[in-house]
């Protein structure tokens, strides 16, 4: 086993084994919207009044306005409630109907420009007919997902909580109505193999557009993912893109912003420093949303699993580590426990995970190479040296020699101590 000890900085939080008694949840909150606020309490009186099956609590944040939100709210407090609070279905279908539109009506379809039903040289090496016409189907999806952000939101973004982008998107589908970051990998790495590659690109200046104004690339484009993003993968895809293309001009699009979300992962909350058994120091990273409260598009979930624990500060922590593990993509197991039977010892703040700092790597291989492309020898040679320094920092502090493999670093408690990986 390899010992190492951790020197944290004053952002990583004291975590506990065991309940904590104090305010122990330390990091910033990005403030929310009225509009977001208020959805949230539509989202619980839907849930008083429908009750838990079939019950989404996303598709109540995603509603979009017809009026001005003053005038709902005011017709949201005059609606006749029974003892317990709620209000009779037909009264909420009626409230519904009359002051909303509904969810996903704020982007409309958007026919993909290189979209063919059988693209030259596709899939090559696939000769079974029967498999050939499978994926063929998946390919005639990406005409299916294919959206952009109707006008009204243009018009009026106080009105909905889906944010405005200059480009089309290719959603995920089902419930997830917008673009999301890490899932735009996958979908790029698909629509390659298309040859969708205007359509690619546009999914990238998406993502560069929400860098140049929030300074990180969103979960997902709604107002409710402004506090955290999500495995930062936007240099894996704008090179293999380039590499597909030799689109010069996206590299140089893309280059001051991946050097914008490099920051953002190796700085503030999400930088940590660590120093091993060799009195080397390092800095790897973790994800570290910037929210303490219940996730606007899950609100009656979290909610109810924070019922469990004792304080307010216990269930902003709680809550601060359901939005981190949101943001790595990985959502809810036993990996981010330190109680694999009790879902509020969810502890992720505490972990260097492996896979982070793997895809931070390759950013930084990322940038050195399109540096080059674009002649920017120094910004290439600064970024060689924290690839280097960052390798070194995963052999160091991730491989367990015993298991032969690399593993998750947990921060323990206190800001140094002894523990192992």
């Amino acid at each position: 086993m390899l010992h190492c000890l951790v020197s944290a900085s004053e952002t990583v939080p004291k975590v506990m084994s065991k309940p904590a008694t104090g305010n122990f949840d330390i990091g910033p909150v990005v403030p929310t919207t009225p509009l977001v606020t208020f959805l949230e309490r539509v989202q619980e009186s839907a849930l008083a009044t429908f009750g838990q099956k079939d019950f989404d609590p996303k598709l109540y944040v995603d509603l979009s306005l017809k009026f001005d939100l003053s005038a709902i709210v005011t017709a949201f407090h005059k609606l006749p409630r029974n003892a317990t609070g709620s209000v009779s279905i037909p009264d909420f279908k009626e409230f519904m109907h009359e002051y909303f539109d509904g969810a996903g009506n704020d982007l409309v379809y958007a026919e993909p420009p290189d979209f063919v039903p059988e693209p030259d040289g596709f899939l090559p090496k696939v000769k079974n007919p029967q498999v050939r016409a499978w994926a063929l189907e998946v390919h005639a999806l990406w005409k299916n997902l294919s959206r952009r952000v109707s006008c009204s939101v243009l018009d009026r973004p106080e009105f909905h909580t889906l944010l405005p982008l200059p480009g089309p998107v290719v959603i995920p589908g089902s419930r997830f109505r917008e673009v999301y970051y890490w899932d735009s990998y996958w979908v790029i790495r698909g629509l390659l193999v298309s040859k969708m590659y205007k359509t690619a690109k546009a999914i990238v200046t998406n993502l560069i557009y929400l860098i140049d104004t929030y300074g990180y690339v969103l979960n997902g484009a709604r107002a409710y993912y402004t506090n955290r993003s999500q495995p930062p993968l936007l240099s894996a895809m704008v090179y293999d893109i380039y590499n597909r293309t030799g689109d010069l001009d996206l590299v140089k699009k893309a280059l001051p912003a991946l050097l914008k979300e490099h920051q953002f992962w190796n700085s503030g909350i999400h930088k940590v420093n660590v120093q091993d058994d060799r009195g080397r120091n390092h800095t790897l990273s973790r994800y570290y949303a910037m929210w303490n409260k219940p996730r606007p598009e899950s609100s009656t979930i979290d909610k109810a699993h924070a019922s469990k624990l004792l304080n307010a500060s216990e269930k902003e922590q709680f809550y601060r580590e359901l939005a981190s593990i949101a943001e790595s993509g990985w959502d809810f197991s036993t990996r981010w426990m330190r109680n694999t039977s009790d879902f509020t010892t969810l502890a992720i703040t505490s972990i260097l995970p492996v896979d982070l700092n793997i895809f931070i790597l390759k950013m930084e291989l990322d940038i050195v190479s399109m540096a080059q492309i674009v002649g920017d020898n120094k910004t290439a040679e600064s970024f060689l040296k924290a690839a280097q320094a960052r390798k070194a920092a995963i052999d160091s502090v991730f491989w367990n020699e015993e298991n032969g493999q690399w593993l998750d670093y947990w921060i323990s408690n206190g800001t140094s101590s002894q523990i192992l990986v």
